[in-house]
């Protein structure tokens, strides 16, 4: 890994190392590696002298993120179908991932063409896909997925894109600097003119007791592959630490698309796991306990009729993981979830899966017999040779990986049970981009989780495709329309923005000393209020507060400062503020939604008195009356809710309703098709 030596600009006292690109990633997972895998090759294939020493990854953790410490049992990704006996299409795929609604039909066609592609790199790369004795990556069906497009290395997929991607990178001398995480992105220009100049971010490595450890960096081109705001839930499976960029891309003037929807479902709380697929098609045990340990209770016997129903939605919920609002009623395996959040958010108890014995029902029901599934689920088992007589037996059959991922954490679950929540998992929006990932502002690409191109809801695994088909179209856009050039360091037009960034950071600092509020106290009330208002549940009273009383804390804290206990500690501060105003952000298009309508729909409730009764044992802790959800409003599948950070709204956005952009139906011969490509006009807006 090569870093640059960077130019040094001193301001108001403060030595500002100042390193030039023509293009900087920011963040260096799965989607960000490829981006700049893909660039370098492009370049050095155009005729670009020393391509990698035009291109810069910045990174807050090397090792940190979704991609690196993220997954499940078999961590899928959702490709176009490769299968030698299931024919599939790039038409087809496409109607797939708009199905939902809330999503755009360009964006949904480049993933479906583009997802060979890029799947085969990473073939090529060293990612150990299974494939059959004759070469066949033969799938397997996944959520949301009507065809068998998924295919999966283990629990770990992710992780070995984004090795063997950063190991290709490190080949071609791609120049890399970890640890400095992002403070402000400094822009200029409006409408589509705007343009982000220069990257202010700390130096970790830098900062001591009497220097903020500031850097920047300047660039033509921006890349931004932060992943996801991971830190704003309280019940999160994101990884520790996973902060995001979505504050410092708003304030940036960055357009946000979708932020209502995310990812809600089941995981492990000790370590941070989903708990889809072959964990839950072993069928364990599911209990809860009190605080401390003791009082087992079988709770889900009070929410299905027969033991057969229970066990086969447990089953279900393996390739129905993420919390779905349309699989409550009627028994279905989305009851799971609310079952266990009634559990833990209302009754204060903890909930367990336990792989050494089979579910336990009620007095009078039946005992757990695999004949006696759902034929749905008996036929998978059976297919599998799954008939072993407790789950950590089946699971050690069909996942041996799966059961060594938690032993390589400490967890043996041989010996002993996992504790569960319904956690935050993935968000489907983002910032809105054009058909090659461009964001609304100019020459600022966004890709991976940080894009918003999934809509309402998408299949298991689309998300890892999506960020390496963005990834390429980001770098082939920049390669071949954009010019290669290296600005000057010394732009003396930055001087003044810089300068005003470290006052900022200095008049941070100085609030410190008197401010009342820590950066964990902030963090809690940030968690706190995005679990209860902005997660699977949500109301239009309690968003309406919750939006509220978030444009207070923002506004407070902002105006007050945060309680640090060393100048070492004001990355957290920092963190703290950016995380405070995508939250702030989220909320703001919660009630917006409201405002048109909304109602149930991907991975959340909406509770109205007007409703249709979820189940009877599912009571709301506020009415004291059975959980009512508002039917999904239709007709809000054919629009997407824009949010644009403005500092003189009394909310701090202004929001506005943009349609879905149809999937292209273009059937032109192929010397049309040749011609545009090689005039370029493929690239045109």
């Amino acid at each position: 890994m090569r870093t640059p030596r960077p130019h040094r600009l001193r301001l108001g006292g403060a030595k500002i190392p100042v390193t030039c690109a023509n293009t900087v990633i920011v963040g260096a997972g799965a989607a960000g590696m490829a981006c700049a895998v893909r660039l370098v090759e492009a370049w050095r294939a155009r005729g670009v002298k020393n391509p990698q020493d035009r291109l810069l990854v910045v990174t807050g953790g090397l090792r940190l993120g979704a991609s690196r410490m993220s997954g499940s049992d078999k961590q899928t990704y959702y490709k176009l179908g490769t299968s030698p006996r299931t024919p599939d299409s790039a038409a087809e795929f496409a109607r797939t991932l708009t199905d939902g609604g809330c999503c755009h039909g360009d964006t949904a066609l480049a993933e479906a063409v583009g997802s060979l592609r890029a799947f085969y790199r990473l073939v090529d790369s060293g990612v150990p896909f299974p494939h059959d004795p004759w070469g066949a990556f033969v799938g397997y069906k996944t959520d949301n997925d009507p065809a068998e497009r998924a295919t999966s290395a283990g629990p770990k997929t992710s992780r070995f894109m984004s090795e063997c991607l950063q190991a290709r990178a490190d080949r071609l001398g791609v120049r890399m600097i970890d640890k400095h995480p992002v403070v402000k992105f400094i822009a200029e220009g409006r409408g589509r003119t705007r343009r982000i100049r220069a990257m202010v971010c700390f130096d970790m490595k830098r900062i001591s007791a009497g220097d903020l450890g500031l850097a920047a960096f300047v660039a033509e081109n921006w890349v931004l592959a932060g992943g996801g705001p991971g830190e704003i839930y309280r019940n999160s499976v994101y990884p520790r630490g996973q902060y995001g960029l979505h504050g410092p891309a708003l304030e940036a003037g960055l357009e946000a698309c979708n932020l209502t929807e995310s990812q809600f479902g089941l995981a492990s709380v000790k370590f941070r796991w989903n708990v889809s697929g072959t964990y839950m098609q072993t069928i364990p045990r599911i209990f809860s306990t009190d605080a401390g340990g003791g009082d087992e209770r079988e709770f889900l016997t009070e929410y299905f009729p027969d033991m057969p129903s229970m066990a086969t939605a447990i089953f279900l919920k393996g390739y129905q993981w993420p919390f779905d609002a349309r699989r409550i009623t009627g028994h279905q395996s989305s009851l799971i979830d609310l079952a266990v959040h009634q559990e833990t958010a209302v009754r204060g108890r903890r909930v367990w899966m336990d792989f050494r014995r089979n579910p336990v029902g009620r007095s009078g029901w039946a005992g757990f017999d695999l004949a006696a599934l759902a034929a749905e689920a008996r036929d998978y088992l059976a297919k599998a040779g799954a008939r072993q007589r407790t789950p950590i037996r089946r699971l050690a059959h069909m996942n041996t990986p799966a059961v060594e991922l938690y032993a390589e954490h400490g967890i043996d679950l041989r010996r002993q049970p996992l504790e569960i929540a319904v956690c935050a998992q993935h968000m489907n929006g983002g910032f809105a981009v054009s058909a090659w990932w461009e964001s609304s502002v100019l020459r600022t690409f966004v890709i991976g989780e940080m894009a918003g191109t999934h809509g309402v809801r998408r299949p298991g695994g689309a998300a890892l495709n999506a960020g390496q088909v963005g990834a390429a179209r980001a770098a082939e856009y920049i390669a071949c329309t954009l010019p290669a050039d290296v600005p000057d360091a010394s732009a003396g037009r930055l001087a003044g923005a810089l300068k005003s960034v470290v006052v900022e950071m200095r008049g941070l600092v100085k609030k410190s000393a008197s401010a009342e509020v820590s950066c964990d106290e902030a963090m809690d009330e940030i968690r706190d209020r995005m679990t209860r208002f902005g997660a699977h549940l949500r109301s239009r009273q309690g968003a309406a507060e919750a939006l509220r009383d978030a444009v207070a804390q923002y506004a407070r804290l902002r105006r007050e400062g945060l309680r640090l206990s060393s100048l070492r500690r004001t990355p957290e501060a920092i963190r703290a503020l950016q995380q405070c105003l995508i939250h702030l952000a989220i909320l703001k298009a919660i009630c917006a939604m409201f405002d048109r309508g909304a109602g149930s729909r991907g991975s959340h409730g909406i509770l109205d008195d007007g409703g249709a009764e979820m189940h009877p044992a599912l009571i709301d802790p506020a009415t004291g009356r059975p959980y009512r959800f508002k039917e999904e409003n239709l007709a809000l599948r054919d629009e997407i809710l824009h949010l644009r950070y403005n500092p003189k709204a009394a909310d701090l956005f202004d929001v506005r309703v943009q349609a879905p952009r149809p999937i292209p139906d273009r059937d032109v011969a192929f010397e049309t098709a040749w011609a545009e490509f090689r005039e370029g006009k493929i690239y045109r807006r």
